[in-house]
């Protein structure tokens, strides 16, 4: 059974940055097919925000290539989520995902970004 665990969130100023997790049990995040994240912004749709690939490929939503970066620590079984230049659209549950014939969720953590 996988299990993935996200934290990481917060309230920060527009410009500031944060750092999210995603810790990953049950499975090396090398043997899923991709990890990544979504959010959901209060009256919202869930929307798609970016992935890393089993094979390393990454990518984003257009509104966040270039701001935010996402990367792995295999020792760690963990993937991360660097948010730069964080604006106030930013705000939203971030949540991230693991998958490979299914999809398996973190609980969601709050990215909250002030003007």
């Amino acid at each position: 059974q996988v299990h993935v665990v996200d934290s990481g969130g917060g309230l920060v100023q527009a410009g500031g940055s944060l750092r999210l997790s995603c810790a990953a049990s049950g499975r090396s995040i090398l043997n899923m097919n991709s990890m990544g994240w979504y959010r959901q912004a209060p009256g919202k749709q869930r929307e798609f925000v970016g992935y890393i690939k089993s094979d390393g490929r990454t990518d984003y939503r257009n509104s966040v290539k270039g701001r935010f970066t996402i990367s792995r620590d295999n020792a760690k079984n963990t993937v991360y989520l660097q948010m730069n230049s964080l604006e106030p659209e930013d705000t939203a549950v971030y949540y991230c995902y693991a998958s490979d014939s299914l999809v398996y969720w973190g609980q969601g953590t709050q990215v909250t970004v002030s003007s």
